[in-house]
């Protein structure tokens, strides 16, 4: 997968939207400074982009292989251009996300926005929740997040708590 590729063609209908977006995922990840083996590139994007960003997609040659309210997962032939994730987050959430995202340089020198930390880790436990086969991975991701310097504590222990997750959050710190 080549996200300068995968950027390249994603970004300019994102820019003609005039869709707010940032990339998450595994790549966010390294971006930060935690390195993770990933097989795809994720976003998170206004809800509103959904039904055009997919018709898009799909005029360049992906395959849709899910669509939600919330989520889409696409598939090109092309190697390089791999399977890409969408997240559509609307309203405050898209609001909060969106407005504390940092802009990171590529190794091409491209710039992305990323959102904070706090914010991935919501994500992930996001989909812990609704998906117990990613619990193993995602929890390590939170805590290689939490060993971050800045990272807001309460914050992060607040997104626990309101998914009954709270004892998750005492053993990642009890680990770092």
């Amino acid at each position: 997968m080549d996200l300068q590729a995968t950027l390249n063609l994603i970004e300019p209908e994102l820019q003609r939207t005039s869709s707010r977006w940032a990339l998450i995922g595994g790549q966010a990840l390294a971006f930060l400074g935690i390195p993770r083996s990933t097989l795809d590139t994720d976003f998170v994007v206004d809800a509103t982009a959904q039904e055009s960003l997919v018709k898009f997609l799909e005029s360049r040659g992906y395959e849709t292989l899910h669509r939600s309210a919330g989520y889409s997962n696409h598939l090109h032939h092309e190697p390089r251009l791999g399977r890409v994730d969408f997240v559509y987050v609307a309203g405050e959430t898209a609001d909060a996300i969106f407005g504390s995202c940092q802009q990171v340089t590529g190794p091409t020198g491209f710039s992305l926005p990323i959102p904070k930390p706090e914010h991935l880790i919501a994500m992930k436990l996001h989909a812990v929740s609704n998906d117990t086969t990613r619990r193993h991975q995602d929890l390590a991701d939170i805590q290689s997040l939490l060993s971050l310097p800045g990272v807001d504590r309460q914050e992060v222990r607040s997104a626990f708590e309101k998914r009954g997750l709270g004892k998750e959050l005492d053993a990642l710190e009890a680990n770092l």
